[in-house]
């Protein structure tokens, strides 16, 4: 295998995978694509619900892109080895060879792929090897070959690290070979570009009359955080809740009072509009509050590939700010990452503000973790308050490792047993549907029930089954929606971004009708397979949003520190606590962090 020479150091990332050539080629409108997908689904014998998953992922062109090569159906998700090679099988017939160079690149981008869903930018290339001989390609130099040929794959050289008790006689370990999507591997680059470009070219906002002013009277880490936005390009800014999201406002307030343009950011129009309300002197009387999405300005663009979100603000046209303030900034995945930098102009600051103990992003990498362990740029920790209510106490709990039981005579926090799965559901559909509006007065709408998964008998997909049959009961009349339906966007739409609720108005040929935040919006048949019911979320696309009631639902699945302190520190108001995972849920917050990643951005930053 061949290693690429810092694999693309003077390449620009994107936050989209690359177009698909052989869909773009004459690709033919939606309809017309539908129609040639159904046909050819049905001459395989491949299940018709799969046909949209892969007008999404693969475009207009989907058709002809998989008759040229079938194993291009590996890029659907949820879509796996031996099913590709069946559906290869009935396209070729003899044809389909365990040595096809087409099996073989599309396998390894399969793999690295799965990869990133756990997070990972980069698999070492022996790794790769291996799970190739397990699955039976003959050839695994070969494969890794062809999908380099493809350039949607890298090849990346990292240098061991350097070890001072070493024997000086001892040979040195020889640098590791990993293997990377071009998608994430360049997006980490560019990420790093872009941050230390922030840090070389910042200058002081005010001078230092004006900051020892505003720091006059601060207690000494909301002095430092304030010192730190208004004097380096990039800096982190760690808290508890509400603490955090406070000195966010509070920076920006202070420095726009004295001609700064700043502005405070979150994850999604909901969180925004209710951060807004928190601003010193109430709703539009300070800084803009805004989400990521709406500053970035996204944008339909026709040319873009299946799946990308286009933005209006880059490199060309970056944000006319001078502090931007990320709020649960933990959430950012590397491709965001990068996108947000390259958007800031030169000389911006960018102040990353976490809550300790979150949950990794949803997406490939952990950009907030890698810069703080490169040491390139500072970081802030408030100090925390003693909590002030139930559920500051209990959260601040989980946040040093311990689940207590707190003392709620307001009902804050209810915890409530479930002896098997069946019930856990069973509880977490009465508690949405009567006892949390009946009894504390929170409507439906501002109810959230937050699971570890997406998957298993008390996932997200099976609480919204039970859900759906209770609140909303029909046919799934536009691709498993009917209007009045709670979803949730599961991928980047330019309508909407990932994580964001919205109801469903209607539908038709036109594509889904939703009400968002922002306002209503029409999505495109391939766009409404990017929503989920929204019910019930995973905590991976729940976070960043509170929501003024949560009910967690805790089973033996997925069970984190970080995953636990996310979900229950998203309630404003009332948690109840779903507890069907017993003694399993008190280690996992005692012994279980976040699974490892294996990223580069750390690296990138000190090199």
């Amino acid at each position: 295998m061949r290693a690429a020479e810092a694999a693309g150091a003077q390449a620009k990332a994107r936050p989209a995978p690359p177009p698909d050539a052989t869909a773009a080629q004459a690709a033919p409108d939606a309809k017309e694509g539908a129609a040639a997908l159904a046909e050819l689904f049905a001459e395989a014998g491949a299940p018709a619900p799969l046909a949209g998953r892969a007008a999404a992922r693969l475009g207009p062109g989907a058709a002809a892109a998989l008759r040229a090569d079938p194993w291009r159906l590996l890029r659907v998700p949820g879509v796996a080895p031996a099913q590709a090679d069946h559906f290869a099988r009935r396209l070729l017939g003899e044809g389909a060879r365990p040595d096809d160079p087409r099996r073989g690149r599309a396998l390894v981008l399969h793999l690295l792929i799965e990869a990133a869903r756990e997070g990972h930018t980069v698999t070492p290339a022996a790794d790769v090897a291996a799970a190739l001989q397990r699955i039976g390609v003959p050839d695994p130099r070969a494969a890794v070959e062809a999908a380099l040929d493809e350039a949607e794959v890298l090849a990346l050289t990292e240098e061991p690290e350097f070890d001072e008790d070493s024997v000086e006689e001892a040979d040195p370990p020889e640098p590791e070979e990993t293997l990377g999507p071009a998608r994430w591997a360049l997006a980490e680059e560019a990420a790093a570009e872009g941050l230390r470009r922030l840090t070389l070219t910042a200058a002081p906002l005010l001078d230092d009359a004006a900051v020892r002013e505003l720091r006059s009277g601060l207690p000494e880490d909301r002095s430092l955080a304030l010192t730190a936005a208004l004097r380096t390009g990039v800096s982190i800014l760690r808290g508890a809740p509400g603490a955090l999201e406070r000195a966010a406002l509070e920076i920006a307030s202070a420095a726009a009072g004295r001609g700064v343009r700043a502005a405070v950011v979150a994850p999604t129009d909901r969180a925004a509009a209710d951060l807004a309300r928190d601003l010193p002197g109430g709703e539009g009387g300070g800084p803009p509050v805004t989400s990521l999405h709406r500053l970035l300005e996204p944008r339909a663009d026709a040319s873009a590939a299946p799946g990308a979100v286009v933005y209006g603000r880059g490199e060309q046209n970056p944000f006319d700010l001078d502090l931007v303030l990320v709020t649960a900034a933990a959430g950012l995945d590397v491709e965001l990452c990068a996108v947000l930098a390259e958007a800031c102009a030169d000389g911006t600051h960018l102040v990353l503000c976490a809550r300790e103990g979150d949950a990794p992003p949803a997406g490939p990498g952990r950009p907030l973790e890698d810069l703080e362990a490169s040491e390139a740029v500072p970081v802030v920790t408030l100090d925390a308050p003693p909590p002030g209510d139930p559920l500051g106490a209990l959260t601040a709990a989980v946040r040093g490792g311990e689940l207590v039981a707190v003392d709620a005579p307001g009902r804050e926090v209810v915890v409530v047993p479930a002896a098997d799965p069946g019930e856990a559901v069973h509880r977490a559909v009465q508690l949405v549907t009567d006892s949390i509006p009946r009894a504390l007065g929170i409507p439906l709408e501002d109810v959230q029930v937050v699971t570890p998964a997406a998957g298993g008998e008390t996932g997200a997909t099976a609480l919204n089954a039970a859900l759906k049959a209770r609140l909303n009961p029909g046919p799934g009349k536009f691709a498993g929606m009917d209007p009045g339906d709670r979803v949730v966007v599961a991928a980047p739409l330019p309508q909407a971004a990932v994580g964001e609720t919205g109801v469903v108005l209607g539908g038709g040929a036109h594509g889904l009708d939703v009400e968002f935040p922002g306002g209503m919006a029409t999505l495109s048949p391939a766009e409404a397979a990017r929503l989920r019911h929204g019910w019930a979320v995973p905590v991976a696309l729940g976070r960043g949003t509170p929501r003024p009631a949560v009910v967690a639902v805790m089973s033996g699945e997925g069970l984190s520190r970080p995953v636990v302190a996310t979900a229950f520190g998203l309630a404003r108001r009332h948690l109840s606590v779903v507890q069907a995972a017993g003694p399993a849920l008190a280690r996992a917050v005692r012994d279980v962090a976040a699974p490892a990643r294996r990223t580069r951005l750390a690296r990138l930053m000190m090199g």
